[in-house]
């Protein structure tokens, strides 16, 4: 199959932190953001979800330079969960969250509906829908920003490159945060003839070149203290039959990192995993953790036995906005071919 090599830019859990001046040269997440053909936000774009948080956020990536910019929600953009918003979430834009060492509560983007007890759930309903009409509106499609729902999404770059993409927002229950799932559910693997069947459940390979989840997958860059592994089990089963490309995940800020994830059944949880060097001069200096899995790399992915997976949060635990953005050069199909 015929493939062209093209960049990828990601990024996760900004929490509506906006890449650090040009001149702050200590940060290498910082203004511009590294050009690329693609550009990925694995979610968590905002701390709560108010409106003036959204706005920043696409602002921001209206001045990206890349051509498509794809983008999932997180646990933390629970404007984005219409009905999580209207049963429970609201009451987070009615009191203080606390956030690192931040206390946020903008109480100047109060909805009139959350100002009246017990709020009126269409004004609410009517409020969460127009949060998400900013993200889907022809001005953000103009600047080649596109919301994701969950489940498969077909694109082609101006260069012929074809690429397939499966996306979910959502991740195991979270201290009743937004987009959540109990544990014991899979909502990525079909089911057993007779039983309830997922949604959006992920196709086996070749059909995704790249997976964009906000949640990561068990075992992989999601560790928390003390030696806690806690991403998805169903969603690294999911992983493993679709062989994608790519990876990019984000949730976990301690779990910041790249690794090259060999399939191998003889190993446990079927993968064997790679840790991506990087430099912290080179980061602070081209503004991003530089990855070359394409052909012409040293070492070029090899598809169906390989996923390169990225934990892309920008935010490190305490909340601060300091890891770098990765890029990734791989190579996509061509359409046509």
């Amino acid at each position: 199959m015929a493939t062209i090599k093209t960049r990828i830019c990601m990024i996760s859990d900004t929490h509506t932190s906006t890449p650090h001046p040009p001149q702050a040269t200590n940060h290498a997440y910082r203004h511009p953001l590294p050009k690329a053909n693609i550009l990925l936000h694995a979610g968590d774009l905002t701390k709560v979800g108010y409106r003036v948080e959204h706005e920043a956020m696409i602002s921001m990536l209206t001045t990206a330079e890349a051509e498509l910019k794809l983008v999932i929600a997180g646990n933390h953009d629970i404007t984005l969960d219409e009905d999580y918003f209207t049963s429970f979430g609201y009451t987070r834009h009615q009191r203080p969250e606390q956030l690192g060492d931040q206390s946020i509560l903008l109480s100047d983007d109060l909805h009139p509906a959350l100002r009246t007890s017990p709020p009126n759930k269409d004004s609410l309903r009517a409020y969460a829908r127009s949060i998400k009409s900013l993200w889907t509106s022809e001005a953000a499609r103009k600047a080649g920003i596109i919301y994701l729902e969950e489940g498969t999404h077909s694109f082609t770059l101006s260069t012929g490159a074809r690429f397939t993409i499966y996306a979910s927002p959502y991740q195991p229950e979270f201290y009743n945060w937004a987009f959540a799932y109990p544990r014991s559910e899979d909502r990525y693997n079909p089911a057993p003839v007779a039983h309830a069947q997922p949604v959006n459940p992920v196709p086996d390979y070749p059909a995704v070149d790249i997976m964009l989840t906000h949640g990561p997958p068990v075992g992989v860059l999601d560790q928390v203290p003390p030696d806690l592994n806690v991403g998805c089990e169903h969603l690294l089963r999911a992983v493993r039959r679709a062989k994608p490309r790519l990876h990019l995940f984000g949730h976990i800020h301690e779990g910041w990192g790249a690794q090259r994830g060999v399939w191998d059944d003889e190993v446990g949880g079927g993968v064997r995993l790679e840790d991506l060097s990087t430099d912290i001069e080179e980061m602070l200096e081209s503004r991003g953790a530089f990855c070359d899995v394409s052909d012409g790399a040293e070492r070029p992915l090899r598809v169906g036995e390989e996923t390169l997976f990225v934990n892309g949060s920008i935010m490190t635990v305490n909340y601060e906005a300091r890891n770098a953005p990765w890029v990734v050069d791989l190579e996509l199909p061509v359409a046509g071919a």
